[in-house]
């Protein structure tokens, strides 16, 4: 059975699939990134992930994968294939693509950035599918965003297209590591939360899952932090239709699996701030964690029905 190998890498765990054309999952599995033994280490970590993988799928299905679609954190350079610079990893310009390519016996390798490719699998076969235009948001440790135009998404010119967390919400503000001060993940990402959350009820231990929690349960404390972050998206996602003007706003990562405790306010904040835009549909991402991996899936498949097409 014809097959690609999809690896989604983390910063701490990678999530691995071998996908059939249909889009059948037919094997998933899981592995720690290793990150605490270094770089080199994280790399031959998916170098050796990937091989296993190769083998499994020889010996289940009768041939090896056809092609492999990996996604991985930090800047990536997609068209040459380098893993340019990931802090949460410790690389610098990492020829994964040859890397990977000298290891899996010389099969096409599709090398994407971990967001874009997620909100790749969230435009075709997830909450966007259907639109010609999305936009698609993580709420995470930070917050990254993908610009979803006819079933691709755009990395722009260096890689960094719907960097929306570095978008300056609140002048002067919290410093961010970007150098920038008041950049919107300082104050809407799920990591933010957590910690405006702590400070304000004066447990280290809490996140924004409890933050959430407590909103529901009408503390009012919780309501003015959770407000704080919501107002802060909402500027942040104005900013972002009022450039691109997508059908359709598709809010993932931690912070979604709030629910409506998120998408009510979030709407509202939306709707209340747009005058001459167009108001897009506001929708939580569908495919959770394994949007990464799904979407890389799709990167080795188009990879091998664009060869194919060029030799026709």
């Amino acid at each position: 059975m014809r097959h690609v190998i999809a690896l989604d890498v983390g910063g701490t765990g990678m999530k691995a699939a071998l996908i059939a054309a249909d889009g059948t999952l037919l094997h998933q599995a899981r592995r720690a990134t290793g990150r605490e033994n270094g770089p080199d280490a994280v790399v031959e970590n998916i170098l050796g992930f990937t091989a296993a993988l190769r083998a499994l799928g020889a010996e289940r299905f009768g041939e090896p994968a056809a092609a492999a679609g990996v996604a991985v954190p930090g800047i990536v350079d997609e068209e040459r294939g380098v893993a340019a610079y990931a802090a949460n990893l410790g690389w610098r310009d990492v020829p994964l693509r040859a890397l990977l390519a000298e290891r899996l016996g010389g099969i096409p390798i599709a090398l994407g950035h971990d967001v874009r490719t997620g909100g790749l699998a969230e435009g075709r076969i997830g909450a966007g599918k259907g639109a010609d235009r999305f936009f698609f948001v993580p709420l995470g440790t930070g917050i990254a965003g993908a610009i979803g135009i006819d079933g691709r998404v755009e990395a722009g010119a260096h890689g960094f297209a719907g960097e929306i967390g570095h978008i300056v919400v609140r002048p002067g503000g919290t410093p961010c590591p970007c150098g920038q001060r008041g950049c919107l993940e300082r104050f809407a990402s799920a990591s933010a939360v957590s910690q405006a959350w702590a400070e304000a009820c004066g447990d280290p231990q809490a996140d924004a899952a409890d933050c959430a929690k407590a909103v529901e349960s009408g503390d009012a404390r919780a309501r003015a932090v959770w407000q704080e972050a919501v107002d802060a998206l909402a500027d942040g996602l104005v900013t972002a239709l009022t450039l691109l003007d997508p059908r359709t706003l598709i809010i993932g990562g931690g912070l979604a699996e709030a629910g409506e405790t998120l998408f009510a306010p979030l709407r509202e904040a939306v709707r209340r701030r747009v005058t001459f835009q167009k108001l897009p549909a506001v929708v939580p991402a569908a495919l959770g964690d394994t949007a990464g991996c799904l979407g890389a899936g799709l990167l080795a498949w188009d990879l091998l029905n664009t060869s194919t097409t060029a030799r026709r």
